[in-house]
């Protein structure tokens, strides 16, 4: 009887990703008043869209066995771009902001490799975890061990590379996308909770040398990354300067009060409201209402990713997803959390929604990836766990 059966394609989860396209391309149109530029980023972003599911729709040519194969070769194609942009003279990759992070195509724009590495490094460390379980069947603190030091090595040089441009913000993402791959792979819990003690020490000592000391904080910190902590912890009162981004964004979102105050009737100035801060924009016209709507359908995205998860029997499908559930999770935390004050301004953009080609070419990269392992996943007739 188990020959009956079925492949399963999630298209809850697609449509979502098609209610988000049209937020996107509403919050996006109705931000651009204030812009200092005439084009028009809505349609781009639409332009982007369309896209990104059309390039990443060749990921259905693959089964997971070989994209585990090819994982290698393109971790290591999305380090030789990361080279590349470090190498690169400055009419192809312009420092903009302090950071040199983008190479600029003409007629196209800017391209970010680092976004596009966190997905990469997905499939990496997910082979790594794989392939180190099969290898070790009986675990041991030695052969846990191991897997942190080959996962730590797979990690240290994109992290580095992004590191130098600088770009804290991408940095910070990949941490967590690999200790949430930690978290899944099997490892010892003692070992895992003696690595989070550690951190808990670490980041308390730099709270505690802020507080008393923070010019020390430069030996590992630009002077802008210091400055942003400091417009974080006091908004207001360095509102003509370095915290007059998100001074403005807690007004314009708290001015939304319950219903917003309605499409295109956004009037608190938010600097380029259209990328990092497209959430204002949302709590500004849509208010309270609309924003628990945009935060809810975040909710049922990564549900529906966990669902997937749990119906797939693969290891490393599973793994893949965890990667994925952590690079989301931890975008739409650290965005939402920084257009409110809740934590400091990283740069990190809110996915599907904020305007740029890069973030959202990947986050649709590693969504399809996502609707690929749906796809590929059988549903029997009959079948053991019915």
């Amino acid at each position: 009887m188990d020959k009956f059966q079925k492949n399963y394609f999630d298209t809850t989860l697609l449509f979502i990703i098609f209610l988000f396209m049209i937020i996107s391309c509403i919050s996006v149109y109705s931000s651009q008043k204030y812009l200092p530029y005439q084009d028009n980023f809505a349609l781009k972003q639409a332009v982007w869209f369309v896209a990104g599911l059309g390039f990443s729709s060749i990921i259905y040519l693959f089964d997971f066995e070989q994209i585990k194969r090819i994982s290698p070769f393109v971790y290591i194609f999305g380090i030789l771009v990361l080279l590349a942009l470090f190498l690169a003279p400055e009419p192809f990759a312009k420092e903009i902001k302090g950071a040199k992070a983008w190479f600029l195509i003409p007629g196209f724009g800017s391209l970010q490799p680092s976004e596009f590495m966190k997905v990469f490094l997905i499939l990496f460390v997910g082979k790594i975890i794989v392939n180190h379980n099969e290898l070790y069947f009986h675990r041991t603190t030695g052969t846990d061990l191991l897997l942190l030091c080959k996962i730590g090595l797979a990690t240290a040089l994109p992290l580095a590379f992004i590191l130098l441009q600088p770009d804290a913000g991408t940095a910070m993402v990949v941490t967590v996308i690999v200790i949430g791959m930690i978290f899944v792979s099997g490892i010892n819990w003692r070992i895992i909770a003696l690595l989070g003690i550690l951190a808990a020490v670490l980041l308390g000592g730099l709270v505690y040398i802020y507080i008393e000391t923070p010019d020390l904080l430069l030996l590992v910190l630009d002077q802008y990354q210091l400055n942003r902590v400091d417009a974080w912890l006091h908004p207001f009162k360095y509102r003509d300067g370095i915290s007059y981004q998100l001074a403005n964004s807690i007004l314009a979102i708290g001015s939304g009060t319950m219903y917003g105050k309605g499409f295109h009737g956004a009037q608190v100035i938010v600097p380029e409201a259209h990328s990092d801060f497209i959430f204002t924009i949302i709590g500004e016209e849509f208010g309270f209402f609309g924003a628990s709507i945009v935060i809810s359908l975040y909710f049922i995205l990564i549900y529906r990713i966990i669902v997937i998860a749990l119906q797939n029997k693969g290891q490393y499908e599973s793994i893949i997803a965890t990667g994925v559930i952590s690079m989301l999770t931890f975008h739409i935390f650290e965005n939402i959390g920084m257009v409110i004050g809740l934590v400091p301004i990283t740069g990190i953009p809110l996915p599907l929604l904020s305007y740029g080609g890069s973030s959202l070419l990947s986050t649709l990269l590693a969504l399809s990836i996502i609707l690929n392992i749906s796809a590929k996943t059988k549903k029997y007739m009959f079948g053991e766990d019915d």
